[in-house]
């Protein structure tokens, strides 16, 4: 087990990844005329949580690389990996559940 240093680091990471995730989802919900108001909280939920994001790695994980690339290349560049990275899967999973 990595000593809690490195777990409190990481955690650090996923704390900043995850907001940053949430601002994507906002925006992009926001973007999309095809979800009414009323169902944005539930599009949000769904596209921000760890059983989602379980799909693609360890949740804490991948908000934390999210997390690394904000604090190293910035928000465009987090934006872009989430778009390439998660976007993909969470569009399949959306069209399955239609």
């Amino acid at each position: 087990m990595p000593p809690n240093d490195d777990i409190a680091d990481l955690r650090a990471r996923a704390w900043v990844g995850d907001a940053v995730l949430a601002l994507y989802a906002r925006e992009w919900i926001l973007a999309r005329e095809d979800i009414k108001p009323a169902d944005r909280s539930e599009e949000f939920i769904r596209m921000t949580a760890n059983d989602f994001l379980g799909c693609v790695g360890e949740p804490t994980k991948v908000e934390a690389g999210i997390g690394d690339i904000y604090r190293n290349e910035g928000l465009q560049a987090a934006f872009a990996y989430i778009e390439q990275t998660l976007l993909p899967l969470y569009l399949k999973q959306r069209n399955n559940r239609r």
